[in-house]
């Protein structure tokens, strides 16, 4: 077979590749093992360069990667996902300062008998509109990590953070002041929503991607845990410390996030999009511990070529392109927006926002006290969530985890109907034992949520979406995450008003909807390259399919591709059946 030139931009100067079937030669003496593209090996055919020899070798398989854990790329996944430890605090602290004497204060308005109260009114959109900045930022401000980098992207939105939090510890009386700072806060965390988890699948290794993402969620908890730590520490005093001890802290958290971007490696896929070639290469040599002329990392180059050249060839994505359904991206922005939601209407941020008015309504006397127990709780639940999710599976653990959630949810709901004011809610008597076995499964809930939806939904997202459209993909489901975070955050105080703990017979509903929106919509991705999950989406691969799913590299002669697609079982042979 002739050969088949093509070029390469590499830092700015093209640099010539000669194509031999499947190999990939730069002319600076390194090798890049791939198998051609399909439009290559039509091109081959119609130059009568392809012959039947050719087509009756198999693939040839990627290098294998180094065994082992790589710790330094733990080390940098971490630093990147700090970015939810800033949005975890702003969850954990909120809750508690609207229970503090001094906000009460400075920000709420005076009962008839004389007493500091937040309306409910007020008290949700204290709340919840930190979570519109957040779905403005990401809708607005995702395209930044696009133009300058995923890294400079979030020093930004650290930036703009620190600015809303100035304008929140400014505030002496105006609680509109305050939420005018939340606002800006939440431009800035949103931003940091899309741009922490993209990063971390991008610089990541597929077999340790699944854990790297849910760090970002390991992240958030962590907040949520100390900023719960902190409220306890402060409310002893009785002035502004209360809550500017907490709202302070959060720049000491921002400089952090600055100071790390110093050190982590940029997107090689941003790296190679502007032509960044020998950056991409020791951004992916130091993701997989290995050097920029490895095997490994020339092989993931090129694949990353292959695919950007591919986008580039078919011009810059508008909005228009999240609507191709021929490329399957228009079912996955659909599958993005009701993953995002459906992990908001779990219910999980009703026990965070208003944790401290639960304990203190099922008869604990310190609400700050019990809620620490949920942060410890959804923490460590969280660690648990880095060793399934690679090893289990994205779906299996959704699934698990949708189910565990109904069951803990009906009992939640159950005894708070029926048990646990045995006089009625007016009755003055709290029933200590139905209190307890409400805040038992509320903490059985929140590891079924830690250790499933809380980090998969992220990973899901992060890994779903081709290159050329994924800031936008991820920018409308994290729009749809955080408008359903709004809701919750802002109509709780009204709901659970009116009908009490029968509220969470809602959540169960929706819980129940996720396990059969996941089993029948939502692919496994776990083990394959992002360049491979693009393959796998356009091929039209059943949801329920899909963890036998072989990629094109690693296919035998006889795999059969419209036997992934097609599926003539029972309905109920799908849901139960082996």
């Amino acid at each position: 077979m002739s050969d088949k030139d093509t070029i390469i931009e590499q830092e700015g100067v093209p640099v010539r590749a000669t194509m031999h079937s499947n190999e990939l030669s730069y002319s600076d003496g390194h090798s890049v093992l791939s198998s051609p593209s399909n439009k290559e090996l039509d091109d081959m055919k119609g130059e009568g360069e392809f012959n039947s020899e050719t087509e009756e070798h198999s693939p040839v398989s990627p290098p294998p990667a180094p065994s082992g854990t790589n710790w330094g790329v733990c080390i940098l996944c971490l630093l990147v996902a700090f970015g939810g430890y800033i949005s975890g605090w702003d969850s954990g602290t909120i809750g508690g300062f609207e229970a503090q004497t001094d906000f009460l204060a400075r920000f709420g308005s005076t009962s008839s008998d004389g007493t500091r109260y937040l309306s409910k009114v007020r008290t949700g959109l204290l709340t919840s509109m930190f979570n519109v900045g957040q779905a403005i930022g990401s809708f607005f401000l995702g395209r930044l990590g696009d133009i300058y980098g995923r890294r400079i992207g979030l020093i930004v939105a650290s930036v703009i953070f620190i600015a809303g939090t100035i304008i929140q510890i400014a505030s002496i009386k105006a609680w509109y002041q305050y939420m005018i700072g939340r606002i800006v806060a939440g431009l800035g965390c949103g931003l940091i929503a899309i741009l922490s988890p993209m990063l971390i699948s991008e610089v990541s290794p597929k077999n340790m991607r699944g854990a790297m993402v849910s760090c970002y969620q390991l992240m958030i908890t962590l907040g949520i845990f100390l900023g719960y730590c902190t409220n306890y520490g402060t409310k002893r005093y009785h002035d502004s410390t209360q809550w500017r001890v907490g709202l302070g802290l959060q720049f000491a958290w921002c400089l952090l996030m600055i100071g790390a971007m110093l050190f982590v490696p940029e997107s090689p896929r941003f790296l190679v999009e502007k032509g960044r070639i020998e950056e991409a290469k020791r951004s992916i040599g130091k993701s997989n511990g290995v050097s920029p002329d490895d095997p490994v990392t020339l092989w993931e180059l090129d694949e990353i070529q292959v695919v950007v050249d591919k986008e580039r060839a078919e011009g810059e994505a508008g909005w228009s392109d999240l609507f191709d359904s021929q490329t399957k991206v228009l079912q996955r922005v659909i599958m993005g927006i009701m993953i995002m939601a459906l992990q908001q209407l779990t219910g999980a941020n009703y026990f965070f926002y208003y944790g401290t008015t639960i304990f203190q309504a099922v008869g604990m006397q310190d609400g700050f006290e019990a809620a620490i127990v949920f942060g410890v709780v959804n923490f460590f639940s969280t660690c648990c969530s880095l060793l399934f999710v690679d090893s289990l599976g994205r779906r299996t653990c959704l699934l698990w985890g949708a189910a565990g959630m109904t069951c803990c949810m009906v009992v939640f709901a159950s005894v708070g109907v029926t048990r646990l004011w045995p006089k009625g809610k007016n009755g003055g008597e709290t029933s200590q034992g139905a209190g307890n076995c409400m805040i038992c499964f509320s903490c059985f809930f929140l590891f079924c949520f830690a250790t499933s939806w809380a980090p998969v939904a992220f990973v899901i997202i992060s890994e779903s979406f081709p290159l050329k459209v994924k800031a936008k993909g991820m920018a409308l489901a994290t729009v749809s995450n955080q408008m359903w975070n709004f809701c919750i955050g802002f109509f709780t105080p009204f709901i659970s008003g009116a009908i009490n703990f029968a509220y969470g017979y809602v959540f169960m509903g929706c819980l129940v909807f996720a396990w059969f929106y996941v089993f029948f919509f939502v692919p496994e991705t776990k083990g394959l390259v992002l360049e491979d999950v693009d393959v796998m989406w356009q091929e039209g691969v059943l949801p329920w399919k899909s963890a036998s799913w072989v990629p094109p590299s690693q296919r035998g002669a006889d795999y059969d591709v419209a036997a992934m697609a097609n599926d003539d079982t029972p309905v109920w042979k799908k849901l139960f059946g082996k």
